[in-house]
């Protein structure tokens, strides 16, 4: 998927004040992450199932660090 396509997601929950928040975007089959404060600094491109996992993960509690 071209990035310049792409259809970049942020959080519902991340409020209209500014704040720090991660967006997500489906490339194919992977999942890509960036800063919504500063979206042309680059990005992480990871596995769908791998996004998916780590999703569940935090969903039931699990570390973050």
């Amino acid at each position: 998927m071209d990035l310049l396509t792409a259809t970049w997601r942020k959080s519902s929950r991340s409020g209209n004040n500014g704040g720090a928040c991660v967006e997500v975007a489906q490339l194919g089959t992977a999942i890509g992450l960036r800063d919504s404060k500063n979206p042309d600094a680059g990005h992480l491109t990871v596995p769908a199932k791998t996004f998916a996992a780590l999703l569940t993960h935090l969903k039931q509690g699990g570390p973050t660090a």
